[in-house]
Order: C-alpha cells, then structure tokens, then sequence
C-alpha cells in the first residue's frame, strides 16, 4: 500500500509516521518525507478510520491511500484521490525551468502527484544559458573594466589580458553547481517523477514520450522560449551568435555587430566592449529604450557612447555577407546604405516560444501568432485543464515572473481559482550603471489618463553615487498630480535593481510622494535616491545639508 501524506518535514517525522502505523498493524512501513508518503503491506482487512486516525494523531495529515488489493480495506473513505480524467498523475508538466521547478513544488506541497518532462538540459534558461552564466560574465567584465577605469587617486591598476577559455570554465563550473543544488537535488527531496525526452501531446488527457504515453488530469506547458532570429537574407550562411554562444566564446572577438538594442544586446554589447572587442549597435527604432521614458534611454546612450560603443538607429536590414572571421551587414539607414563589418554578428532581438515540438493541436489548445500560448487570468488555455506559465506565454520574461505563474498555475491545476497580477513588474537590466524600472512611465501614465507629475534627480545628486566619484545616471518617479500616488520609477545607477525594489512596494501598495519623503533611507545607499527623487518634487535637495528632511 502507498499512502499519501502532508506534514513530513524530516527524518524524526518518517520515524513518528512509522511507529504510528506499526501501531494500528501495518508491516514493513517505509515513510519518505521527502515524497510526502508512507508504504507498507497490511495482513488482514484494516479499518480506513483506523489508518487516518493513527497518521492524524501522530500530528500528520492523511491525503490518499492506493492499494493493490482493494479487498483488504474497508471502510466508507474512499483511498483513490478522485481524479477527473483518472490520469496516472495529478499534475504533468512540460519543461524543468523557474515555471515548472515552482509549479512541481507547489503540487507536491499539496500532495499532487506530479510528473515532469524534460527533452534537454534540466534547469532551463536562467540556470543554463541566461540569469546565472550572463550575470557573472557581466561582474568579470566590469571588473576587468574598473581595474582600468576608475575615478580614485593614489591607487595603480591595470588591466591585463583576457584569458575567455578560463572565463568561460568558472562559469560553466558555477552554472554546473547551482543546477545540481538548486534543480537536480530537489527531485528527490520533494519526490517527483522525471521523464527524459520530446514530449508530444496525443490527446487532450495523453502526452507522448519516446514510446510512453503519460496520463494526467491537468497539464503545464513550461517550455520557456529560445532566441528569435531575423530573417534577414544571409544571415544564417554568414554565421551568428547568439545570447547562448556569445558566453561561450574561446576568445575576445576584435570586433562584434549587435542586431538589435534590448536588455540583451546591450548587457553583452558592452560586456564584449569591456573584454576589448569594438562594438556596434543597430536598431530599428529611432532612439535606444524606446519603451522607456526618453531621459533612460538618453542617460544610457550617453554611457555607452562615453565606452566608445558606437550605435546606430533608424536601421533596415538588407542583408549579412561573409563569414568565418569577417563579416559584413549590409544596413539601409534612414534611406543612405551603408556597411557595417565585424568579426562576429550577435543576434539578440528578443525571443520565441518553444511550442513546434508539442503537437498542441492534437490537445485542442490555442496559440498566437509568435507560437506563445494563449492563457487566461488564470493561466489556463482554451482546453481549461492545460496550464501554461512562463516564458512560453509571451508574458514578462523574467525568471521571477515565471515562477510566480508556475506557483499559481500548480494550484489552479489542482482545482483554485487564482489570477494572476502582474500589475506591478519590476524590470532590471544589467548593465553598468544599471537600468531598473517599475510601474508606469510618464507617457504610459498620460495615456491611462492621470494627471501626471514627475521629478528628475540627477546621479550628481545622491551621496553614495558622489562618494563613487560615477555620477552617471539619474532617478525619475511618476506620480498622480491629483493624490499624489506614486505611479512608476525609473533609474539608471549602479545597484539600481536593488534600489528598484523599495519603489516596487511603494508602487504595489499605492503610496503617495508624501509618505515616502515621511520615510527613513540609509544615508550613503543609492536606494536614498528614491527619497531623495519624491523630496525633489518640493524643493531642490542640492540646498539640504546631508540626510536632511
């Protein structure tokens, strides 16, 4: 017999659960709080009452009990989990990233039964090929950058060469380690099951892996999404990088054409300036951030122009010629062609779903035109027992939000109602200084109709970044000219993804310029900015003494 139960958090737990069990006859007992189940064989006709009861007053909670021999139980109480589709599992999930790690979780937290499929790499985009390698790639970089460029007298640095073969291996090691501790290892401690292999869906209730077909009564697409790439004609015989390939180059390319400006491009555009490669940046767009308020995108283009990055707008792509070691894109800009030549092309406009492999049509469920699924509030598709969370929904793609939806989607998949709110994302990029961002920008704000007002601080304004001697960069807060809510916030700074998050709350829970003015900030914390950026809408802080009210 197999027995279901929530409650076990240790080994003192599978003992008590144990003895409890032996007491009211069973034999063989094997508890696994890691699996959130007991097993053990009964000799003779047990009460049902007699089990729950021994389990409830060890101080667990008893969920379901299978039995190969129904016969051998009686009682009222039904031991089979009722399951609508009378799937081999509660809960199937497709993917092993932040959506789907959250989504097991959360299931097994609540006694599902969950199975989760895995064609690739366990672990998905942040652990592997995206958060985790590109962040610290961007740490060595601006390292490397600081030891030649910094503001400090009396202090002798310099910057050596690059050695991208080394580079690459520490991170590779570290990518290596935090996939094993925080995705491998918990499989075993929550105890669900992984299959290996392209899964496909046969029917509304049925996916296919290899030659097994797995049944469940609910299902979540976790796929994530991959690099989209142009087409733009001679691009894939010239070669290209893309986000994945640029952290694992074995050397410093003397130079790199980035096509396209987002969060991305410009993280590994000047990560690569910085490692020493000549960079250019093109974009369709006529300014750089053009999502954002103009006085980001003028901030960050300032940096990047100071770093001798050189960037190009207005751009229509004509064609890549060349390949191996020289290229060429071909570009039409603003109705003048011109040529731009690099070593190496780096790809990074924005993303795909990853939905080809999954048959979605055999289940029924609807798609859009990127190939992302389409969901409801509650991250349900058109077929209400599929599920899709993450990146795969075209959504916010961010690590933190997908495995937020994951977390819901679980739970919806169990039978809840929640929606999701994404009302309130935070956004960071990491470049140096840092681009953060939260809630509504002035022209968004205008066009929901508010009354707008805003303050602009510049960076030359704020201690911490004074004692930094980089004062490059500024804080910008939107807010309701009429209750004086706080609406969004906008920095560039460095540490500006920790700074962000003290204006997330004030966003999220609707307080005012006034209220956070009444706040504390830690004097010499770039997060002071956002204090120092509500004060500015009353008068000029650069006329206060230091920490003045």
């Amino acid at each position: 017999m197999r027995m279901r139960i929530a409650g076990m958090s240790c080994a003192d737990c599978e003992h008590h659960v144990q003895v409890a069990l032996e007491g009211v006859g069973a034999e063989e007992v094997k508890a696994d709080f890691r699996r959130g189940e007991a097993r053990f064989r009964l000799v003779g006709p047990v009460d049902a009452s007699v089990l729950d009861s021994a389990v409830a007053a060890a101080g667990y909670r008893p969920l379901s009990v299978e039995v190969e021999d129904a016969a051998a139980v009686t009682g009222e109480r039904s031991f089979q989990a009722p399951r609508a589709g009378g799937g081999d599992y509660d809960l199937a999930i497709v993917g092993s990233g932040g959506a789907a790690f959250a989504a097991a979780i959360r299931a097994r937290d609540r006694g599902a039964r969950v199975v989760m499929v895995e064609r690739g790499t366990l672990g998905g985009t942040c652990v592997n090929i995206g958060c985790v390698p590109s962040k610290t790639m961007l740490r060595a970089g601006e390292i490397y950058h600081l030891a030649g460029h910094h503001a400090f007298a009396g202090i002798g640095t310099g910057a050596a060469g690059v050695d991208m073969v080394t580079l690459v291996r520490q991170k590779d090691e570290l990518v290596a380690e935090l996939r094993q501790h925080k995705y491998e290892d918990l499989i075993g401690e929550y105890g669900w099951d992984l299959v290996r292999g392209e899964a496909a869906f046969v029917d509304a209730h049925t996916l296919q892996v290899g030659d097994r077909p797995i049944k469940a009564d609910a299902f979540l697409i976790a796929t994530g999404a991959r690099p989209a790439v142009p087409d733009i004609p001679g691009l894939a015989e010239a070669g290209y990088l893309t986000s994945t390939t640029a952290l694992n180059l074995d050397h410093v390319p003397d130079s790199i054409a980035v096509i396209g400006s987002g969060y991305i491009a410009l993280e590994l555009g000047q990560l690569l300036r910085r490692l020493g490669a000549r960079v250019t940046l093109m974009q369709r767009s006529p300014r750089l951030l053009g999502a954002y308020d103009p006085e980001i995108g003028d901030a960050m283009t300032e940096v990047l122009h100071d770093e001798g990055i050189e960037i190009i707008t207005g751009v229509r792509y004509e064609r890549v010629e060349g390949g191996r070691d020289a290229r060429r894109v071909l570009i039409d800009v603003n109705g003048r062609r011109r040529t731009v030549e690099a070593e190496q092309v780096l790809v990074a406009a924005g993303r795909r779903p990853n939905t080809e492999a999954l048959r979605l049509e055999q289940a029924g469920v609807r798609v859009g035109a990127r190939g992302e699924v389409v969901v409801d509030a509650e991250l349900r598709t058109n077929v209400p027992h599929i599920l899709a969370a993450g990146d795969v929904t075209a959504g916010p793609q961010f690590v933190y939000v997908a495995a937020y939806e994951g977390g819901i989607a679980a739970e919806n998949a169990l039978g809840a109602h929640r929606q999701v709110d994404l009302g309130v994302v935070p956004a960071v990029t990491f470049t140096s200084p840092a681009i953060a961002t939260v809630g509504l920008t002035e022209a968004a704000a205008r066009e929901t109709g508010y009354d707008v007002k805003t303050s602009v601080l510049p960076l030359s304004a704020v201690p911490r970044a004074i004692v930094n001697r980089d004062t490059r960069g500024l804080f910008k807060l939107v807010a309701d000219a009429a209750t004086d809510q706080v609406l969004g916030a906008h920095v560039v700074a460095e540490n500006a993804g920790d700074a962000i998050y003290a204006a997330t709350l004030a966003v999220r829970f609707r307080l005012t310029v006034a209220e956070l003015v009444e706040t504390l900030a830690p004097y010499l914390t770039m997060a002071e900015g956002i204090r120092l950026a509500a004060q500015t809408f009353g008068r000029d802080v650069n006329k206060l003494s230091c920490c003045a009210g």
